[in-house]
């Protein structure tokens, strides 16, 4: 689980759009860039190049 006041304040390092948390998949996703970065041991790996791509449903949501 994220802490609410850190993620009122995380924003996607690409867009720096506002992120939203995903449990079910544990990952922060970014809906304008269409990126959902990892959550690890309730750290979120806000780095471009661990993040994966949204599928077009993902995006659609």
């Amino acid at each position: 689980m994220i802490d609410k006041k850190l993620l009122s304040i995380l924003v996607c390092p690409v867009t720096k759009a506002p992120v939203e948390y995903d449990k079910e998949k544990n990952e922060l996703i970014c809906r304008a860039s269409g990126l959902a970065y990892p959550v690890r041991d309730g750290i979120p790996v806000m780095l471009e190049s661990e993040a994966r791509e949204l599928s077009v449903d993902e995006k659609l949501k």
